[in-house]
């Protein structure tokens, strides 16, 4: 038999996402995978979101010393980050690369949906439903990077939507990325049509600007939220953060209210 855990009540989490720019920083002048590994340590994020991580190329392991042997979704979970899922997008002849989740959570089901609307540019949606121990919640995330062209954002957008749609309309759920929304045309969209929020629109008024990540001024990446409270956004953008990347990370803590596990009348875990 075995034991009864205890009902989890106000359980509080740190998302983050980050593009990572294929693990250099701004403009490939440095590999800096090794040092943003230990950047989002720091950080203490229960779910990390990424956008264009590597999961293999040929020319860059040979020519980079510290390119690490395993996928960089694998190398950067290294034993933080117990479960992790990848969404390959983007194959060329030296590899592939993608979206990816890190999680302190067990990932129990996992997909990439395929929204790329042209052959140069591949687009997923990687959603993961992740499982709180000790009770029967589910957190449904979606890590997302859309299209640089408007009117592909606008079909990623709905593709995202019938996605959504398809989840418990009361289950947590987290959508994060790089939105490449530089005319911040999603926030209405998403909120009328899956009824989500974005963490700093609900602070600040608007969406926080992230790119490029030292002289940040276009708004492009997002954390949206359905039913979780929201305590504390946060943007990475003092220094070593705006030289990792690209993109200034986004970190946001959450407040989750699981439903405790299910129990037979002998007190038997079901």
């Amino acid at each position: 038999m075995n034991m009864i855990s205890p009902p989890i009540k106000n359980l509080q989490l740190t998302v983050l996402t980050v593009n990572l720019h294929k693990g250099f920083s701004a403009g490939n002048r440095r590999f800096m995978l090794p040092e943003l590994r230990e950047m989002l340590r720091q950080v203490h994020a229960d779910i990390v979101f990424l956008q264009e991580v590597v999961g293999e190329h040929s020319l860059h392991s040979a020519r980079q010393q510290m390119w690490p042997s395993v996928p960089q979704y694998e190398y950067l979970a290294d034993s933080t980050w117990s479960e992790f899922a990848y969404g390959r997008n983007a194959v060329y002849p030296e590899g592939h690369h993608g979206n990816a989740l890190l999680s302190k959570f067990p990932i129990v089901e996992n997909r990439n949906v395929d929204v790329s609307l042209s052959r140069t540019e591949k687009r997923g949606l990687l959603y993961c439903r992740l499982l709180v121990p000790g009770s029967e919640t589910n957190i449904h995330t979606i890590c997302v990077h859309l299209g640089l062209r408007e009117r592909h954002r606008s079909r990623q957008l709905a593709l995202m939507c019938e996605l959504i749609q398809s989840l418990p309309p009361d289950a947590p759920l987290i959508v994060a990325g790089d939105f490449n929304d530089w005319r911040l045309k999603a926030n209405r969209y998403l909120e009328q049509n899956a009824g989500l929020h974005e963490v700093f629109t609900k602070v600040l008024g608007g969406p926080v600007a992230t790119f490029p990540a030292r002289w940040p001024f276009l708004r492009l990446d997002r954390i949206y939220v359905r039913n979780t409270v929201l305590h504390q956004p946060t943007v990475l953008g003092t220094r070593p953060w705006s030289h990792l990347s690209d993109h200034l990370p986004l970190a946001a803590e959450l407040m989750l209210e699981p439903m405790p596990i299910s129990m037979s009348m002998t007190g038997m875990l079901l």
